[in-house]
């Protein structure tokens, strides 16, 4: 993907755009600020706050119109046009930095943030359109890499030119401006067109007017509200951290900028490799699972944080802190919340890009910009409460953001376990075996489907259910259902258990009567057409259940073929299954869906017909030493 014209021109022109942000941002702040109030702490901090909240109003003022333009112009021609106005930024930086004109300073910060509010929504909208939904995740996730390894290389680049003499500074800071602008200009030429959804709305908006249309619309999409607001909560967290991080170095590390360096990069490179790591435990999949786990580690990397201060050096260099095994407790815990933050925050943009409709998704991703702003504002209200209002040492701070985090984590864990325990299972399935998945993108992004597969032991349900891209329910033998091992989980996941009418009269009706209700409530549900694990590891005839269902609820129908379970413990070759012990470890399996089928051609003989062929395909992959044998296992 990352080598693909797709989606290659966008993450390099939004990395580069990002890594000249916080390289122009840090070098005024540095060079205009620092530099000319050297000795008036007061003056510096009024000075760094008021340029803080000249970047973040624009987001306030103007996500709202970049949503509107990037639902309604072509976003390739829209990142083209935002990306000539950061050159001329870049041209009018250029003198800043060169004549320290503090006048122009504000506005060019205020400029700055007009340009990154209007990209925002543009960036995130136009991957959907570029992308298969099956790839969303590891979009996300590179975008987020690319987003925090351009922080902290602009952050570092500029501490660089800040310690070279006037004389050379100045030069090779203009020439880095311009030559990331052009860089990023150049990318942007390559990014393939993007036209806008049909019947987006083409009138046009005042910029502020805008506003309160988007937020109206945000508001009347809870799901899409929680997870704005999810996002939200992380960069709450992520502003306090970055924020805190000088101090902690001076203060609690006892280093020089050094210190910080080191410290912003554990952080940074943390973000960057969970969102890589969320895409890992993804596998194409939008697994909310991760977003309570990530939350998790972010509490649990605050709290670390927190009880490995004091370092109680004094003006430490580089060499003496790379000494200090607490120096590196330090560095490995905000890793961990970095880590956490990357495996919270993919998922949840994942999340908006597919709930949202196309013609309002850019307005959608502004709208969650607008929260993220006010968020910013209050972490940044909320570090002065506080350090400086109640005076709490900045181990107590951190320690409150832990638990700040561990309460959404488990906030949402007691919400909903579903997802975390789905994806603990899953992960459990994927060291017990080597699973192949092809075709996943069949099932539908929304609404009601059936998956339909083939029976070959009782491990079948956990290994399709987890390579849905999608939760499924899937019906059960009563017996297994109330095993008392199992039933908290049977009932967390929203199995729907079944019984024959011999054993139990009406609980075929009741299991039907399930099914219509999920599939009403636009669920995906997983049959085993034949009714019962085979006994010898090839297809029984389909039963008529399936038509059943189908005749009180017409829906797309999904086949798709299991190999390589049969001979495992869970089925019935050499013995009842799991009344043996296990014998195979890492064994293959294959699991291959096909294009769905529509209620009308879904009928038993077809389904049976599509499900035999899915299934020796996938049994050439599973099963590679049995080709010659022309024989299952």
């Amino acid at each position: 993907m990352i080598a693909q014209r797709r989606f290659a021109p966008l993450f390099w022109t939004q990395a580069l755009g990002a890594l000249n942000d916080n390289l122009l941002r840090t070098l005024l702040l540095l060079v205009l600020v620092f530099a000319t109030l050297p000795d008036d702490p007061m003056r510096q901090g009024l000075a760094t706050n008021l340029a803080a909240g000249l970047f973040i109003l624009p987001f306030l003022l103007f996500s709202a119109w970049g949503g509107s333009l990037a639902d309604r112009l072509d976003k390739q021609r829209l990142i083209r046009r935002l990306k000539l106005f950061e050159l001329g930024i870049m041209l009018l930086a250029a003198a800043v930095v060169w004549w320290e004109s503090r006048p122009l300073l504000y506005g060019l910060l205020l400029l700055m943030g007009v340009q990154s509010a209007l990209f925002g929504p543009v960036k995130y909208a136009i991957l959907p359109q570029h992308l298969a939904p099956t790839e969303l995740v590891r979009g996300n996730a590179w975008v987020g890499l690319g987003t925090f390894a351009a922080i902290l290389a602009g952050t570092l680049l500029a501490g660089l030119l800040a310690t070279l003499p006037p004389g050379v500074s100045r030069p090779v800071a203009v020439l880095a401006l311009l030559a990331v602008a052009v860089a990023g200009l150049a990318a942007s030429l390559m990014i393939p067109p993007a036209p806008p959804a049909a019947g987006s709305d083409t009138a046009a908006r005042h910029p502020l007017g805008s506003i309160w249309a988007v937020l109206g619309d945000s508001l009347r999409a809870p799901q899409l509200l929680s997870a704005m607001l999810g996002i939200s909560a992380f960069w709450f967290l992520g502003t306090c951290y970055l924020t805190l991080l000088p101090a902690w170095a001076s203060q609690v590390v006892g280093g020089q900028a050094s210190a910080f360096n080191l410290l912003l990069a554990a952080f940074a490179l943390g973000v960057g490799a969970g969102a890589m790591l969320c895409a890992r435990l993804s596998a194409g999949r939008l697994e909310l699972g991760l977003v309570v786990l990530g939350a998790l580690l972010m509490g649990v990397g605050g709290l670390w944080l927190a009880g490995s201060a004091p370092l109680a050096l004094s003006a430490a260099t580089l060499s003496e802190l790379l000494l200090q095994l607490g120096f590196w407790r330090m560095l490995a815990a905000l890793g961990l919340v970095g880590m956490g933050g990357g495996l919270y925050i993919v998922p949840l943009y994942t999340l908006i890009q597919m709930l949202s409709r196309e013609r309002q998704r850019a307005r959608m991703i502004a709208a969650n910009n607008i929260f993220n702003a006010l968020l910013m504002l209050v972490a940044a209200l909320f570090g002065m409460l506080m350090l400086g209002v109640a005076g709490v040492e900045l181990p107590v701070f951190v320690a409150s953001l832990g638990g700040i985090a561990l309460l959404i984590g488990l906030g949402l864990l007691v919400r909903g376990p579903r997802p975390l325990l789905r994806l603990l299972i899953f992960a459990l399935v994927h060291l017990i075996y080597r699973l192949k998945f092809r075709g996943r993108q069949h099932i539908p992004a929304r609404g009601a489907a059936l998956v339909v597969c083939n029976h070959v032991s009782f491990m079948d349900a956990l290994v399709i259910g987890g390579a849905s891209p999608r939760p499924l329910r899937f019906l059960m033998d009563r017996p297994i259902y109330e095993s008392p091992w199992l039933n908290w989980w049977f009932r967390i996941v929203g199995a729907i258990p079944v019984d024959a009418d011999r054993r139990d009269p009406g609980s075929v009706r009741r299991a039907l009567d399930e099914v219509s209700h999920a599939l009403r409530h636009g669920e995906v549900v997983m049959l085993f057409p034949e009714g019962r694990l085979t006994p010898d590891g090839e297809i029984q005839r389909f039963r008529r259940g399936l038509d059943i269902i189908l005749a009180r609820d017409p829906v797309p129908v999904v086949p798709a073929g299991l190999a390589g379970l049969w001979g495992s413990w869970t089925s019935h070759q050499g013995g009842r299954a799991l009344t043996k012990w296990p014998r195979r470890f890492r064994a293959r399996v294959a699991l291959y869906f096909d294009e769905p089928l529509s209620p009308q051609q879904a009928r038993c003989g077809v389904l049976e017909a599509r499900v035999r062929e899915l299934k020796a395909d996938a049994d050439r992959w599973a099963q590679p030493a049995l080709r010659s044998e022309g024989g299952t296992a």
